[in-house]
């Protein structure tokens, strides 16, 4: 979790972009998503949260539909980060009409410690993938000489560049997908979603396996 976005955000406050954060119980920042809990006030700040959004987006086009999820999402009564983070993905993904299966990591039986390679390529084979698609912000991390020994192919999901309205400011980029929701219809919302190529990145040097 330390340096991750996994418990953070950023939305829309008078056209400038701001922080919401979801605050856990203190305990080792090493330690994996399903070994982190939501703080034990959590319920305080999921109200917390609803009063900001309510404000920051009173104006936005779809505010009611996008509310009413949001507030399910965080009525789910489950404490475990991974579990709550599932919930909101299902129902997110639901919302969107996205049907691809979901799959549970801790669930698959790995070993505990591996390299980030080799736990990518284990569970690549478990699903008996040809293709492992990573977002671009993790070109440095993967070698396709290390993949493609281990016959699979690495490509990069890169996104358009993408804008819409957002009232009447400039737009401002990589938000949540609360505020993708706030400003576009669902059918506007999956539109976007096919904004994106598949590249092949930064050719890395198959010794990133030990990294």
């Amino acid at each position: 979790v330390k340096g991750s976005w996994i418990n953070r955000n950023r939305i829309l406050a008078a056209g400038q972009p701001k922080l919401i954060t979801f605050p856990l119980r203190k305990a080792n920042q090493f330690f994996p998503i399903n070994q982190r809990w939501l703080c034990d006030e959590f319920e305080q700040e999921a109200q917390k949260m609803l009063k900001t959004l309510e404000l920051v987006y009173s104006r936005a086009p779809h505010k009611a539909e996008v509310m009413t999820l949001v507030r399910q999402i965080l009525a789910h009564p489950e404490r475990n980060l991974a579990r709550f983070i599932e919930n909101s993905i299902r129902r997110i993904c639901a919302y969107l009409q996205i049907a691809t299966p979901i799959r549970i990591g801790s669930e698959l039986g790995l070993p505990a410690r591996m390299d980030k390679q080799e736990r990518v390529v284990t569970i690549a084979h478990k699903m008996n993938a040809e293709l492992y698609i990573n977002p671009i912000g993790g070109t440095e991390l993967y070698s396709h000489a290390f993949f493609r020994a281990q016959g699979l192919t690495l490509r990069f999901l890169k996104m358009d560049d993408l804008s819409y309205p957002q009232f009447n400011h400039p737009f401002v980029p990589s938000l949540s997908i609360i505020d993708v929701l706030m400003f576009n219809s669902r059918s506007e919302a999956q539109a976007l979603l096919k904004r994106f190529s598949l590249v092949e990145g930064i050719e890395q040097p198959a010794a990133l396996q030990g990294a």
